[in-house]
């Protein structure tokens, strides 16, 4: 169900999308793995990650300094020359997220240690914090770094950059991820 970057899709290629998955932009040893709650519809009509306009993944990704330069959706398979991917904890595209249940959440968890021991990120970054204390039963946890661990690597908690959490701004969101830069790069990154 792929579409150009500029093609708008209508109510009815966007319902059709509910269910739709989108493929990992994932390879071995990168320093950062992504991880979303789940695609947005908007996500599994294009079949790319973040997709929706005014998601804030791509603008803060760039403010962080991760990126050269500010990459479009469709350009999302450029990460792992970075040293970056891109999965998600549930696969399915949904309107909502809280239309996953929390046994999805949780099985989405357990598929995701997996890939963590495969693929050996050097740090887990999880877009949002209710999806991550629902999928790891860690009702407690705050955004920023974890004392947890989910496999292998470090685990830091972001704010979801979806447009509905008007609560982190693209520059807040994009401060969080030059932490994780840091993190992962050393202190001068």
């Amino acid at each position: 169900m792929k579409a150009t970057p500029t093609a708008r899709p209508t109510k009815a290629e966007l319902a059709a999308a509910h269910g739709a998955t989108i493929p990992d932009v994932i390879a071995p040893d990168l320093d950062v793995l992504f991880c979303g709650i789940n695609p947005g519809l908007y996500s599994g009509y294009t079949g790319h990650h973040f997709a929706r306009p005014g998601n804030r993944f791509w603008p803060a990704l760039h403010r962080s300094g991760w990126t050269p330069r500010q990459l479009r959706p469709d350009e999302q398979h450029l990460l792992p020359e970075w040293g970056m991917g891109i999965t998600n904890i549930v696969a399915r595209a949904t309107a909502r997220a809280d239309e996953l249940t929390a046994e999805e959440l949780r099985a989405g968890g357990d598929a995701l240690r997996e890939r963590l021991e495969h693929y050996r990120p050097r740090l887990l970054a999880v877009l949002g914090v209710t999806a991550y204390r629902q999928a790891f039963g860690r009702p407690k946890a705050q955004i920023g770094p974890q004392t947890d661990r989910i496999g292998p690597p470090p685990v830091w908690v972001l704010p979801n950059p979806s447009g509905l959490n008007a609560s982190w701004p693209v520059y807040a969101i994009a401060e969080e991820l030059i932490r994780v830069r840091r993190q992962c790069k050393g202190d001068d990154a």
